[in-house]
Order: C-alpha cells, then structure tokens, then sequence
C-alpha cells in the first residue's frame, strides 16, 4: 500500500519498490515505475498500484478419482504480474487518493483465476486415475499437469501475470478411506515387527543354545580334569605311601640292626663283665683259702661295719653281751 501525506489541498505519494505506480491525470499518463514519490492533486489524479513481487497463493480442492472416491489436493503456485500496465488495463488496481488503499480486491480476482484453472486441470487428470495410483503418482502428475496448463492458459498472459512454479504438498483421501488404506500396511508392518521378533527370538534361543553347550563342553572338561586331577593326587598318595612304608623299612631295618649290635654289644659287655667279676670273684676266693676263718670273720665283720650306716651311740644290753661273749667263747676251741 503507498503511503500518502497532505499538505494543503496536495497530496505526496511515496511507493515501494515492489509496487509499480501509474498515475494519470486528464487521461494522460504522468507517471509510470515501481518506488515513485511526486505530488499530486487528490481532484484531478487517478492512480493505480500494481504489486510486482513474487507471490504464493495457497489453494485446497477437492477432487474425485476414476473409482469415485474423494481426495483432497493441496497445492501452491508463485506468481508475479509482469506486465503492470496490462493487469492495471484489464483489472481494478486503483488506489484512494486519500488514503492509499485498493478500491477493489484485484489480488482476491487474480486468485480467483489461478484456483480455478488450476483447479481444472488437476479434476481433469485425476478424473482418469484410480485412487490407488493417485496416491503413489498423483502428486507428480498433477503438478506437471497444473503447471502446463497454466503456461497453456491463454487469460494469464492477457491479464499480465507469469506462473514462476507449482507445487503440490500432499493428496490424500478420505479419513475413513485412509483408515481402510492403512490397515493393510499396518498389518504387514505389524507381521514384519512380529517376523522381526520371532527371528529375533530364535537368534536368542540358538544363542542360549550355544551358551548352554559351552556350559556343558566346559563342566565335562572341567570334571574329566578334576578325575585326573583325582587320579594323579592318588597316584601321588600312593607313590608317597610307598616311599613312606620304604623308608620305614629302611629305619626298622636300621633301627632293627642296631638293637641287635647294641644287644650284642651289651650281652658282650655284661659277660666280660661277668668274666671279670668271675676272675675277680676267683682271684678273691683262692687268695682267702688258707685264711682262717676267725680271719674271714673278722674280715666280714669289716665289710659289714663299712657297709652299715653311721651310728651315733650304742647299747648293749648284759643279756645279749653274755650270749655273745658265750658263742665266742665257744667258738674258740674249734
């Protein structure tokens, strides 16, 4: 929208870059271009503003396939008007000299025309395809279909306006269609997941499988190393039984031997002993065979005192000194 100040019965018009201004006054054409800025007079212009930017105009539509069923076609198509004089010529894009604002609604015309031949043209390609392909390849066919039939459309070049690209976003069916549409593909998705799951489920179970095997494989190693080890500590226990009992052998034998040696050695000793004692015994005897007995009497009697304990004091009673004195006495006859 240009932008207009008053000054005391003038007015100023100051436009945008994008916007192409036509200003005539007594039919004549004063001024023409994008981005002006002149004055003016409110009674005696008539002035025109023509946007020459790139525009999107949104457009959804319904259309119906081969098979009789509903889709919804959701689409966009960029424009420009490239020809501003021409649009101003056959359309209402004059502005208040007051206030800067369309008298009419010309872009609501332009999108009009662009949402119904666009509209023609996608109802005519989906007329001959059935739901099933439209969903896979209608969003292609239909925009090249809308966009060759817009370049083909003899009223876009004879109102000034250029199509720069058509776009089509989606194309889908009814929600109940839909609904039945995705049912199928759930279901494989969902035997897919459940396929998926199983295989997943035998991987685990083989796994298992093969973990409990080497279980297996390694308690049967671990037993028949544990017989051997069995096996080899009996061995062991009996070889060291074996060279215990020999060497108890060994030190009975040993032992034995020398019981008998020191047995011999003391039987030796106790009869050169004896013999000794026997000589001595002998040599004692035949050295007193021709003492008198008074003597060996005597002789005793020193043995006996040297052998009897000491004795501090002594009493004799006069009975056992006679009886005594008496067996001497009557001893010495003899």
């Amino acid at each position: 929208m240009a932008d207009i100040t008053r000054r005391l019965g003038w007015r100023h018009l100051r436009g945008a870059p994008t916007a192409h201004i036509r200003h005539h006054r007594g039919g004549k054409l004063l001024h023409d271009g994008p981005g002006l800025s002149f004055w003016f007079r409110a009674l005696t212009a008539a002035l025109s503003e023509v946007p020459v930017d790139d525009r999107e105009l949104a457009m959804t539509f319904r259309a119906r396939t081969s098979d009789f069923q509903d889709v919804a076609v959701q689409a966009t198509v960029t424009y420009r008007i490239g020809d501003p004089a021409l649009a101003a010529a056959r359309m209402d894009f004059s502005i208040d000299p007051d206030t800067g604002v369309w008298r009419g609604a010309p872009l609501e015309q332009l999108g009009t025309l662009l949402t119904e031949t666009a509209q023609q043209h996608a109802l005519d390609v989906l007329a001959r395809t059935p739901l099933s392909s439209a969903l896979v390849d209608g969003v292609t066919a239909v925009r090249e279909r809308v966009a060759a039939g817009l370049d083909a459309e003899p009223r876009l070049p004879a109102t000034g306006i250029e199509v720069v690209a058509v776009r089509v976003m989606a194309l889908r069916p009814e929600p109940e269609v839909e609904r039945a549409l995705r049912t199928p593909a759930r279901e494989q998705i969902q035997q897919e997941a459940d396929r998926a799951t199983y295989e997943r489920r035998a991987v685990a179970v083989e796994r298992e499988r093969t973990i409990a095997e080497n279980e297996l494989a390694s308690q049967i190693e671990l037993a028949r190393r544990e017989e051997q080890l069995v096996e080899q500590r009996g061995t062991n226990a009996r070889r060291e039984a074996e060279e215990h009992a020999a060497a108890d052998a060994v030190r009975t034998e040993a032992e034995a031997t020398r019981s008998v040696r020191l047995a011999r050695a003391e039987a030796e000793g106790v009869r050169t002993v004896g013999d000794a004692k026997a000589q001595a015994q002998a040599a004692w005897l035949k050295v007193h065979e021709d003492v008198e007995v008074a003597t060996l009497h005597a002789l005793t009697g020193t043995r006996l005192a040297e052998n009897l304990p000491n004795i501090d004091s002594l009493t004799i009673s006069p009975d056992v000194l006679t009886g005594l004195l008496a067996k001497l006495g009557a001893r010495e006859p003899e």
